[in-house]
């Protein structure tokens, strides 16, 4: 056992396989994407600040739609989330874009060679409201509900 055994622990498995050769290449380039700049695979940070608004946006709604509601209530939790999920399947079912992905210029596209249609959508969001599936990303930066239904968040501008 030596340093570079302990260094490539540290630093994870792809770091050890590149280290070693291996080309991973950056993201979105399996789908003809750019490197950087309008069209390419969109990075977390963008596609956290994103989810951030959006969901400042749905408890701004519930806020306003049920305000009845206290704040932090079991039901008030359950009434956000319904209001995000209907955000996030109407905006992207329509335009391609949740409220917080045209603010930091973002959009769905589909890499598959069907189109991205309202039951994929449907499917995508359910998927990212269980949290989980978006949590588990891939090299692209596409979480499962991404994969499930075969589509990336572009940078559109």
């Amino acid at each position: 056992m030596d340093r570079r055994d302990i260094g490539s622990w540290l630093s994870g498995p792809k770091a050890a396989l590149e280290d070693q050769g291996m080309d991973f290449g950056y993201p979105g380039e399996r789908f003809g994407l750019p490197r950087q700049g309008t069209g390419s695979a969109a990075r977390m940070g963008r596609r956290i600040i994103a989810l951030m608004i959006d969901w400042i946006a749905a408890i701004l709604v519930t806020h306003l739609a049920f305000p009845a509601l206290a704040y932090g209530s079991g039901d008030y939790g359950a009434a956000t989330l319904g209001v995000f999920a209907a955000h996030v399947f109407l905006l992207t079912a329509t335009t391609g874009a949740t409220f917080g992905y045209k603010i930091v210029g973002l959009r769905l596209i589909s890499i598959s060679p069907a189109p991205v249609t309202l039951l994929k959508v449907l499917t995508r969001t359910a998927l990212l409201c269980l949290a989980v599936p978006a949590l588990i990303w891939d090299r692209d930066g596409r979480g499962l509900h991404d994969k499930a239904v075969g589509t990336i968040i572009m940078r559109a501008r």
